[in-house]
């Protein structure tokens, strides 16, 4: 096969007219010559930190979508699905994704579960993490989210490092906020990246200390604008990801669309599709071609370096999307589970009160961090409410893996909703049932309506109820990656309806419960303090 196009070579910085020949899957010769074309034909893009259960697709259905994007690889955490199956959700997510073409590289899960303090459905230790690293299959340690276990030395933490390092794969850091001394500890300990940078500030400090820096933009954490400027002088360092990613967003863009607005910002085309396309597969020894003779043929041809319309999609030589369209046909997979709730009564979410403040978990639009307010508590008949007034909603979590475990309650401020609930079985990192609503009655409808379908999505009032089912491990559709993304969309309009403000409401939910984010969070067994790494009481 040969290609014609303008051929985008990003370690020379030049673009020049030629040809690009493809034989059994790999480039055999990349040649100037002078024609008429005049597409860009440039490698493809790498999702450099993301979890694919996130968006609710098992990675085959998640390939169909993202290869439209112009996106060939993933660096991919299986650690939400490691949460609910263990070991055996990792192999799982590694098998469905052999069945297509496209270049998952998943990792270890380093934190299953991600801390003592909240019930997950599997623990993977030193010795799990051992027997994953042994296989040519992962890559690398996932994200240390256990960053106070690193700096204080705790042994099973540093066990799996060891692993890692025995191995010779890298390790990806998650330390929010973190810096000065214990900063210096964690990333001496083997620590490679870090996607939780939400300040330039935060940036500049691990990038000087050695670290990569990795730019996310989801659907709920979206930190390009405080970080996109760094490129211009540190672009050899820096990476692009989504973490997480809903389907209806998946569907409209991923990579590309942050190259189109990092370019729009004036920085250098050459720098951003450095980071975009090339520094992943040097960082984690990936076999992604990068346009370059011998390489797989793995390249993508756009219209235009401004917006990055994609045009054709090739892995392995393989014409796998075009205009938009996906030529990786669906597979059959298995919908492995671990859901054993019981139905909940409306009085299992009451909690008393006599009116006096209490701590109120602050939601902030586009973040994982979460501040701590104390408010005054609304009060009827002995027991706290929900004060739609003053925007502080009851929020539940609710143990799945156990028949009848009694629900932990708290309240949240910036949800906004005026009416009904809405409840997920996706909620970070042990995929629990949280749920936000105004009356204890729809919080257990809501709740109820996850546990009949044995995982879900969904949002109820008096007269409504819709869900998006997750049949496998509670997490993930078994539907195809449109129809989930429509169904979703639904959803949330549904969820807005009912006077959410936040522009991804089911995505912001479910970090509610990740403890590892600062500041206050809550998990089956309480309310928690993310900078005090303790649990704390309601009442102030």
């Amino acid at each position: 096969m040969e290609l014609k196009g303008q051929i985008v070579d990003i370690r020379n910085k030049r673009i020049f007219p030629g040809i690009v020949t493809v034989n059994e899957g790999r480039i055999t010769a990349i040649e100037a010559r002078q024609h008429a074309e005049k597409r860009f034909i440039m490698p493809g893009f790498i999702d450099a930190h993301i979890h694919i259960e996130s968006s609710m697709l098992v990675p085959s259905e998640f390939a169909r979508l993202a290869v439209t994007h112009g996106t060939v690889a993933t660096i991919s955490d299986p650690h939400e699905i490691a949460n609910v199956l263990g070991a055996k959700g990792v192999k799982y997510m590694i098998e469905n994704g052999k069945k297509v073409p496209f270049k998952f590289h998943f990792g270890a899960p380093s934190c299953v579960p991600a801390t003592s303090f909240e019930t997950a459905g599997a623990v993977i230790d030193a010795e799990g993490i051992k027997d994953l690293l042994a296989s040519a299959d992962i890559y690398y340690l996932a994200e240390m989210m256990n960053y106070p276990g690193v700096i204080h030395d705790d042994a099973e933490v540093l066990k799996k490092i060891a692993w890692a390092n025995h191995f010779q794969k890298p390790v990806d850091g998650h330390a929010p906020a973190v810096s000065g001394e214990a900063l210096k500890k964690y990333i001496d300990a083997g620590i490679s990246t870090d996607h939780e940078c939400f300040t330039s500030k935060e940036a500049l400090e691990k990038l000087a200390l050695g670290m990569k820096v990795i730019i996310r933009e989801g659907s709920a954490a979206k930190n390009f604008e405080a970080l996109v400027y760094l490129l211009s002088k540190h672009y050899e360092n820096m990476m692009f990801c989504s973490d997480d990613k809903h389907p209806d967003d998946l569907i409209l863009g991923h990579i590309n669309e942050l190259c189109a607005r990092a370019v729009s910002k004036g920085i250098d085309v050459f720098k951003v599709l450095q980071a975009a396309c090339l520094n992943p597969i040097a960082h984690y020894n990936i076999p992604v071609g990068s346009l370059r003779e011998n390489d797989p043929a793995d390249f993508i041809v756009v219209e235009d370096l401004v917006d990055f319309k994609v045009l054709q999609t090739y892995i392995n030589g393989q014409l796998v999307a075009e205009n938009g369209q996906s030529f990786i046909e669906q597979v059959v997979f298995e919908k492995p589970n671990h859901f054993k709730a019981n139905p909940k009564n409306p009085s299992d979410f009451e909690v008393a009160g006599s009116g006096g403040n209490i701590r109120v978990i602050e939601a902030l639009e586009g973040q994982l961090v979460t501040k701590e307010q104390h408010l005054k508590s609304s009060v009827k008949d002995g027991k706290i409410i929900s004060d739609t007034q003053n925007d502080i909603l009851k929020m539940v979590v609710v143990n799945r893996y156990e028949k009848d475990a009694p629900p932990a309650v708290a309240f949240i401020k910036n949800f906004g909703l005026k009416k009904g609930a809405i409840a997920s079985s996706v909620a970070h990192d042990c995929h629990n049932i949280v749920a936000i609503g105004v009356s204890d009655e729809e919080i257990c409808n809501a709740v109820n309506l996850v546990i009949e379908n044995k995982g879900g999505v969904c949002a109820v009032d008096r007269k409504i109820r819709k869900i998006l089912p997750l049949p496998i491990a509670g997490i993930i559709s078994d539907l195809d990656g449109w129809e989930t993304g429509k169904r979703y969309q639904e959803i949330d309009k549904l969820a807005k309806s009912f006077g959410c403000r936040l522009n991804a409401p089911f995505m912001t939910l479910s970090f509610m419960a990740l403890l590892v984010i600062p500041d206050l969070k809550l998990s089956d067994k309480g309310l928690f303090s993310g900078e005090r790494f303790e649990f704390v009481g309601l009442a102030v």
